[in-house]
């Protein structure tokens, strides 16, 4: 249970001020460890579905992928398999300002502030949720696939593959795994957005490297992907108008608020196809998390290029950004590829 406590900690989902919230951190990651087996047990037992075999059988090829060719930690992450019999892993809740986009940030012992608070139970977070919305700020409750408790789990099994996520194309499966094991090799303990868009560049490019050879499930992948780069580019353009709203007189924030949000709406089944219903929801607290994951991936992209494509040599560069101050690691990552 101390290995536990820690672990709890250090996934961010536990507060000092908040009991309740730590109690149902360390229950319901206990909950999901109890829950996992070894997948090798999985593919053993006669009862488990020759289609859940199949994919899980594909998790561990990407998972030696991850550490053979991208340098991501070899450790004992992804080779147990949990059926949450639960749509999500977690519930985040993020939270802005009625007429902002800075979002609301929450602060943990070793993993530092984040832009998010993770609940096990649906319901224990949307009545917290509720609570943030009576005292005025625009909340979002993202159903959450998967988390990283940034490798301290090793101890304890390490973090398990899910039933939430293992059915994912193949692209968006290999996607998800890089994803989080990007955040065992790298994480910083002040800046959510550095984090995620790291995070979210090694999955891209991992993804495009594993599905190199298999070109139906890359086509797929990259038309995927490219839907969603649409509906990125309109979602940035909303923030920025939303932005110029706020910024602008008082008086008219509400009405030019509405206006956005109208005009958005209504472009989105054009322009955002499969992606109208993020918009009908959307409020501040989306477009504010939404940069976070998304604002700085092509920085560190480029940053990619300019190490050569060579795995070791990139997480190190990110390694070594990690240690400046967060205005100088923006500005080392706006520096053009040699």
């Amino acid at each position: 249970m101390r290995r536990l406590l820690f672990v709890a900690l250090a996934l961010g989902l536990a507060g000092c001020s908040a009991v309740g919230h730590w109690r149902q951190a360390a229950g319901g990651h206990l909950g999901i460890l109890r829950a996992s087996r070894p997948v090798a047990d999985w593919l053993a037992d006669p009862a488990t579905p020759p289609d859940l075999a199949q994919r899980l059988q594909l998790t561990q090829q990407m998972r030696d992928f991850a550490s053979r060719q991208l340098a991501l930690p070899d450790n004992n992450s992804y080779r147990r398999y949990a059926d949450l019999h639960r749509p999500a892993a977690v519930w985040n809740i993020v939270a802005a300002p009625e007429f902002g986009l800075t979002l609301k940030t929450w602060c943990y012992p070793i993993m530092g502030c984040a832009g998010y608070q993770g609940w096990f139970d649906r319901a224990e977070a949307d009545a917290h949720a509720a609570e943030l919305g009576a005292e005025g700020w625009e909340v979002q409750v993202q159903a959450i696939p998967a988390y990283s408790t940034l490798g301290w789990s090793r101890w304890l099994g390490g973090d398990p593959l899910l039933n939430t996520f293992v059915r994912y194309p193949e692209g968006e499966l290999a996607a998800m795994l890089f994803h989080e094991l990007a955040h065992q090799r790298v994480y910083l303990s002040d800046d959510t957005a550095f984090n995620e868009a790291y995070a979210s560049a090694v999955e891209l490019l991992g993804a495009r490297e594993w599905l190199a050879g298999r070109p139906e499930a890359l086509a797929a992948f990259e038309a995927g992907r490219a839907r969603r780069a649409a509906f990125l580019q309109l979602a940035r353009e909303g923030r920025d108008r939303l932005q110029a709203v706020y910024e602008g007189a008082a008086e008219a924030r509400a009405a030019g608020k509405a206006a956005v949000m109208a005009e958005l709406r209504e472009r989105a089944v054009r322009e955002a196809p499969g992606y109208e219903g993020w918009f009908q929801r959307a409020n501040n607290a989306s477009f504010a998390i939404l940069s976070a994951y998304s604002d700085l991936v092509p920085a560190f992209e480029r940053l990619f290029e300019r190490e050569g494509r060579d795995w070791p040599r990139f997480h190190s560069a990110v390694e070594r950004l990690g240690a400046l101050s967060r205005e100088q690691r923006r500005e080392a990552l706006r520096v053009a590829p040699r």
